[in-house]
């Protein structure tokens, strides 16, 4: 393997582990070589990934904060940190009561907060480090009925950028990737059968992608072939995004 994209012994930790593409992330690193801990409401690791999983809730703090520092005790620092952990709400804005706004963004935007807060202080102490914001593909194609999903993800892209520029001087990289349609559990009840067939034809590469379709690009992110790369937001959407085919007559 090339030197560069070698992540064996990084130590890593991951939010929203349990499952979905948190749980491809966390295994996908465990299988690069990389220690890994994570922090999900279920609690627990990926089957077969063995490391520091704990409970709890990443728009809790102190939640954030009692692994980031458990981490650093056992293994004596954090190489990667990637704040991915998330739900979904999709409902009209005229629909939307405040708890239901405050709590969407308690774990999608709050969360993301605290996990750059608690890696950015452990990370300038040594000074090195990487932080994986996941966002999304909302980002660049709004949908409706996602409103406060999206303000959550935009959030956070504006937080990466700026965060990228705090962090530089301490050769810290901050980076967003940004997911189009992916079939995981957080999106089981939204993706009906018609929501599929519409991505299905939307999509240039004709599918609706799979957890591990999105890894690899965290991967890259975290490793030191990424190490010039800071402050972006790459998107991985099978060609969503660009898409403005219409079916013009040709000439």
């Amino acid at each position: 393997m090339n030197g560069a994209f070698d992540l064996t012994g990084r130590r890593v930790v991951v939010t929203g582990s349990a499952r979905g593409i948190g749980a491809a992330i966390a295994t996908a690193f465990a299988e690069a070589g990389a220690r890994v801990a994570g922090l999900s409401l279920e609690g627990g690791g990926p089957t077969g990934v063995d490391g520091i999983f704990v409970a709890g809730d990443t728009g809790d703090p102190d939640a954030v904060e009692s692994l980031a520092s458990r981490v650093v005790a056992e293994w004596d620092g954090i190489d990667v940190w990637v704040n991915n952990a998330a739900r979904l709400m999709v409902k009209p804005i005229v629909e939307t009561s405040d708890p239901d706004w405050h709590d969407l963004l308690r774990g999608n935007l709050h969360g993301y907060f605290y996990g750059c807060r608690a890696a950015a202080r452990r990370m300038l102490e040594q000074r090195s480090g990487r932080i994986v914001n996941v966002t999304s593909a909302t980002n660049r194609l709004a949908v409706p009925d996602l409103t406060a999903y999206g303000t959550a993800k935009g959030g956070i892209a504006a937080m990466t950028k700026a965060l990228a520029l705090e962090l530089a001087h301490a050769g810290i990289t901050v980076n967003a990737v940004a997911p189009g349609a992916v079939e995981t559990p957080l999106n089981a009840t939204a993706y009906t059968d018609e929501v599929r067939r519409r991505y299905e034809e939307r999509i240039p590469l004709g599918y609706i992608a799979t957890a591990e379709d999105i890894v690899g690009v965290v991967l890259f992110l975290a490793s030191d072939a990424a190490r010039y790369v800071t402050g972006q937001e790459l998107v991985v959407d099978g060609g969503l995004t660009i898409n403005g085919a219409v079916g013009h007559a040709r000439s």
